[in-house]
């Protein structure tokens, strides 16, 4: 018996992405408006990228089934 296909959460594939050693990046909040007002070390540092936390790394797996 076939099994049934799993939904990709469309939300979290626009914001999470898998690294070549299968852990999953995602970017910085606070970083679409007032600009001005945050030194340029914290916009610096807020332009990278980061890893997910494992506590949620399995709730975002989980949403993004197909890699």
């Amino acid at each position: 018996m076939a099994r049934l296909k799993l939904k990709t959460h469309k939300g979290a594939a626009k914001r999470f992405r898998r690294t070549a050693s299968g852990k999953i990046r995602r970017g910085h909040a606070f970083m679409r408006h007032n600009l001005t007002l945050k030194s340029r070390k914290r916009k610096r540092q807020n332009d990278l990228g980061t890893l997910v936390s494992p506590a949620d790394t399995a709730r975002v797996r989980k949403m993004l089934p197909y890699g």
